[in-house]
């Protein structure tokens, strides 16, 4: 039976206090962010603290996925040696190309042989944030079988063109459909960008309702909050 991805929580990887309660909000998905929320100085804390809270604490009721910083970068090297060793169910990689991916997957394929992990139990969500991304999405999920899911950052996507995201957000209507159509042509997930006002309940359920018309299966989560509307919208 296909795992629910209606609602993917996203918690600072360097929050103790958030990354133990993160279940208590009944998203589908919690994920530990270690690259945009965690300033430079606490990378390694953050990243130690991810690891261990993976080792030790009863994430059995969600599925657990970690963002880690661009492979390109030292950062990112030492996220994925150091989480894939303690078995995330996915690993979400920004930036992504077909190279980066083919990267990750390499290096996935070692450190599970390493560690008695089945080959290929680690997947991968690619973050699509670039104008390049979009271009080649076909390319980039053909590109490993551990990809089950794309990550539409809007966001990042606006900040490329120099501009940024409005409410509405009708400027990303063109690129949300290109995912859409892609990754149900693929049998993968479509996983929309957030909505960033907190506060504006009617306006997530908007947003998120013509996400799923669009052919998105599921939503990020800025906060708990918003879980039970998402759960509710990508049925």
């Amino acid at each position: 039976m296909k795992r629910l991805r209606r609602s993917l929580l996203i918690i600072s990887g360097n929050n103790p206090k958030h990354i133990q309660d993160a279940p208590v909000f009944d998203p589908d998905v919690v994920i530990f962010d270690l690259e945009e929320r965690v300033a430079a100085p606490d990378k390694d804390s953050a990243r130690n603290l991810v690891r261990e809270a993976l080792s030790f604490l009863d994430y059995s009721q969600v599925e657990v996925m970690v963002r880690v910083n661009p492979l390109d970068t030292e950062e990112g090297q030492k996220d994925l040696d150091r989480i894939a060793r303690v078995k995330p169910g996915a690993l979400i990689i920004p930036k992504a190309n077909e190279q980066v991916i083919k990267q990750a997957e390499g290096l996935l394929t070692k450190i599970e042989k390493e560690e008695g992990f089945p080959e290929g139990s680690i997947e991968i969500i690619p973050i699509l944030e670039t104008a390049s991304g979009i271009e080649n999405i076909n390319q980039l999920i053909s590109s490993s079988p551990r990809v089950t899911g794309l990550w539409f950052n809007g966001e990042g996507l606006m900040a490329e063109f120099g501009t940024q995201r409005t409410k509405e957000g009708a400027e990303l209507y063109y690129v949300r459909g290109r995912v859409g159509i892609a990754c149900r042509a693929a049998g993968i997930d479509a996983i929309d960008t957030i909505f960033s006002d907190g506060n504006d309940y009617e306006g997530l359920a908007n947003d998120a309702s013509a996400a799923r018309r669009l052919g998105f299966t599921g939503k990020l989560a800025l906060d708990g909050r918003q879980v039970d509307t998402l759960n509710t919208i990508f049925q």
